[in-house]
């Protein structure tokens, strides 16, 4: 189909896909699968992908919602979101054996908000209300918690004391997006403390800083990811917000030769929760119809690792006799 169409130049960059607390979410299920031979269930989705969770279950994972919704003596898995307190106590209450796949950086989101409450302050989290992540950071502490999601909600949330005010951020925003929330925060209560955008995750910012570089060369940009994966939607508004037309690629089969009509250079890109596997069929499907010239184009490099989580408590896999 490419013959006297003009060749496309496809830049792939780099950093993107899985970050380390996907990774490591991952292997955790993949971990308690292999070590016992009770039943694993996690609770959401691990990550946002439904390819990542129609691989774990194949594997023999099953998901879930609610916590409820697991039986006796299952396994339960927290997904790298992380969980409210009450969810974490429901399971203790069970007798639940829990392994917790909660992305570090998200912990230390947790640990923020505790930090801020037991100091008497009233905590803002900026973030999207709905959001797994978000549920689980404002269940962190009862009360005295609130969600603003956007620069208006900021313009008029109502505090008790602005004397005795901090905000967190949800790991999966917008940094510039975040920037101008936060500016309205500060300007309207000025003790406010925070700790400006370091709680987005590293990956985040690297993906956004990304794409932010394809734009300038880019006539469109390919983000494969899910449309419920806060981090892949970002990444979809920097590019349109840079002046790229962006395109979500949630399965190979969204792409159509009219997305090439018109394009001589094409920027490719994953979202944190979405497999490399997505890029190749990308790039595949995009070879259907064009001759493509591939160039990798490496923005920053990533070198964070974190430890695995620990299944050793686990019953192990019973044996065959």
């Amino acid at each position: 189909m490419s013959a006297g169409l003009p060749p496309v130049t496809v830049l792939l960059v780099s950093p993107r896909g899985f970050c380390a607390g996907v990774e490591r979410a991952i292997r955790a299920v993949e971990d308690a699968l292999a070590t016992t031979s009770r039943p694993v269930y996690v609770r959401h989705e691990i990550v946002h992908n439904r390819q990542v969770v129609d691989a774990l279950k194949a594997k023999g994972a099953m998901f879930v919602e609610e916590l409820s919704e697991i039986p006796a003596g299952a396994v339960a898995v927290f997904s790298a979101h992380g969980v409210a307190r009450a969810v974490e106590r429901e399971a203790a209450r069970r007798g639940l054996d829990v392994v917790d796949a909660t992305c570090p950086l998200v912990r230390r989101v947790h640990v923020e908000v505790r930090r801020n409450a037991r100091a008497g302050r009233e905590v803002i989290v900026i973030g999207h209300r709905g959001h797994v992540e978000v549920e689980g950071t404002a269940g962190q502490v009862e009360g005295r918690i609130q969600v603003v999601g956007t620069v208006a909600e900021a313009g008029a949330v109502v505090v008790c004391d602005p004397d005795a005010l901090a905000y967190v951020t949800q790991t999966t925003l917008s940094v510039d997006d975040t920037r101008a929330i936060i500016a309205v925060l500060k300007r309207r209560f000025p003790g406010i403390q925070g700790p400006d955008t370091k709680t987005i995750c590293y990956a985040t910012q690297n993906r956004q800083t990304a794409v932010r570089a394809l734009a300038e060369r880019a006539d469109r940009i390919v983000v494969c990811g899910a449309r419920n994966s806060s981090n892949t939607i970002r990444l979809c508004e920097v590019a349109e917000n840079a002046g790229c037309p962006a395109f979500l690629m949630t399965r190979v089969d969204d792409l159509t030769p009219a997305f090439v009509d018109g394009a001589r250079v094409i920027g490719l890109t994953a979202g944190a929760s979405a497999p490399e596997e997505m890029v190749q069929g990308a790039l595949r499907q995009l070879a259907r119809w064009r001759t493509l010239t591939v160039e990798e184009v490496q923005v920053r490099e990533e070198t964070a690792r974190f430890g695995p989580v620990d299944v050793s408590g686990l019953a192990p896999r019973a044996t065959a006799s």
